[in-house]
């Protein structure tokens, strides 16, 4: 593989105005990213190099490090649209399992997963399978996702005398909030 013809080492939510040099079309997990050569719609490639995983918004931009623009574009996926005639109690139902979610007028738009499909049929939803871009609401509190991130914990743990710390590193494939009181004696 050749060196990427651009390096990106920052991202914008929006463009400046200038014309962007090309287009990037990735689907929702792959606008989640750090570091990774991607490949652009006229078969160029970019180093996104950006100090912070970032997740990558359609229509944001990345910025090269010659202040060059390259557009970011959702890519159409395989999606789940739900319908249903109480759409205030299937949102719940969704939000309740901190999957990402696009909420339009009428409908909602998840990735695939059976288990939830399964549950939203149960109560009443309608489900069909579309491809469209994904372009999900934000997490709360302005952190972006709602999944796929690592969480680190640290513990400490007095042994007698010595005490000392460790960390816990492990991912989750959902947002949630979750204590962890370990007592160890």
């Amino acid at each position: 593989m050749s060196a990427p013809a651009y390096t990106a080492q920052s991202y914008r939510a929006a463009p400046l105005g200038a014309q962007p040099i090309g287009r990037a079309v990735l689907d929702y997990e792959d606008r989640f990213l750090r570091r990774k050569v991607l490949t652009l719609e006229d078969g160029r490639t970019v180093l996104a190099d950006l100090p912070q995983t970032t997740s990558l918004d359609h229509g944001g931009v990345l910025v090269t490090t010659t202040g060059e623009e390259i557009e970011i574009v959702a890519a159409a996926q395989p999606l789940l649209e739900i319908t249903g005639p109480d759409m205030t109690r299937i949102a719940w139902h969704v939000g309740n399992r901190h999957t990402p979610c696009q909420i339009e007028a009428n409908r909602l738009l998840i990735q695939h997963d059976h288990v939830i499909r399964d549950m939203l049929i149960r109560i009443g939803a309608t489900v069909h399978e579309v491809t469209e871009p994904f372009t999900p609401e934000g997490g709360a509190y302005g952190m972006g996702r709602t999944h796929g991130h690592d969480h680190s914990h640290s513990h400490s743990h007095s042994h007698g005398p010595e005490s000392h710390s460790h960390s816990h590193d492990h991912e989750h494939g959902h947002a949630h909030a979750h204590p962890h009181d370990h007592d160890h004696d």
